[in-house]
């Protein structure tokens, strides 16, 4: 698991690392608040340890923006601080546990370990708006309707909603769902969301696929999704794959770019 600490405390930042590295966890330290949401973006996470007196932002306005951007991560705050009105405070603000210094680091990693825990049981269901992911059944369906999904449909649609709030390039969905080494010519990702949109009924103005120019493609998070969306036609193309022709035609250009053997859809 990768986990993040923020902690201005240095000699503590590196206590902590080494006590959970002991667990197999891979552990980034952040010195500020800022470098925080920074190392939040750029690793995205599965834990994340955070201090409440720390500069540039303090730990409560990190809670906030960490909430606003993934509703789902846990938090275990740490504080000197006794004041009940502040635990509250945190809690109420989207905290998943908090402990007061000193601790026992012991603790603290039997802490982490349940947190984690109910994180993975939670995470077996994944949801984005009417959308509904069960990776346990491997089944999908909008709006109470089931939707049949192939397994590289389901693979992609999964890790586009594990990372749900952050744009996921193609470059990586090619070596995610794939396992291949991603070359500069294929479309293939291009081709299987379209897939995915249509299966999805996925059109504007509740688009829940979206794509990011030059970059790939994310889906939002709720509070994005509430927001009225401002639909560029550039960006959107849904190529009409209502007849077998018309599927073959896209998987062969997709296999033609990849220079690869022709992938069965299963």
């Amino acid at each position: 698991m990768r986990l993040l600490i923020a902690e201005d405390d240095k000699k503590l930042g590196i206590f902590l690392s080494k006590g959970l590295e002991e667990d197999g966890h891979n552990v980034r330290i952040a010195a500020d608040g800022g470098s925080a949401v920074e190392a939040f973006r750029e690793d995205l996470p599965d834990l994340i340890i955070l201090d409440l007196n720390l500069h540039v932002k303090d730990g409560e306005e990190v809670l906030k923006e960490l909430r606003a951007l993934n509703t789902d991560l846990p938090v275990l705050i740490l504080t000197s601080r006794q004041e009940v009105d502040m635990r509250v405070r945190c809690l109420d603000q989207g905290a998943d546990d908090l402990m007061t210094k000193p601790f026992s680091l012991h603790e603290l990693r039997a802490r982490c370990r349940a947190l984690l825990r109910r994180k993975r049981e939670a995470r077996l269901m994944l949801k984005a708006g009417d959308l509904e992911l069960d990776r346990l059944d491997h089944s999908a369906c909008r709006n109470g309707e089931q939707i049949e999904l192939t397994n590289k449909e389901f693979a992609l649609l999964e890790h586009l909603m594990l990372n749900r709030g952050h744009c996921v390039s193609r470059v990586e969905l090619i070596d995610a769902v794939w396992e291949m080494e991603p070359a500069h010519t294929t479309n293939i990702v291009d081709v299987y969301v379209n897939y995915l949109r249509h299966k999805l009924k996925d059109g504007p103005p509740g688009m829940i696929i979206r794509t990011v120019r030059g970059h790939g493609y994310m889906i939002p998070t709720e509070a994005e999704l509430a927001l009225p969306l401002a639909v560029d036609p550039a960006m959107i193309t849904l190529l009409p794959i209502t007849h077998t022709h018309t599927q073959k035609h896209a998987q062969a250009h997709a296999n033609k770019n990849l220079d690869v053997a022709p992938l069965v859809r299963n």
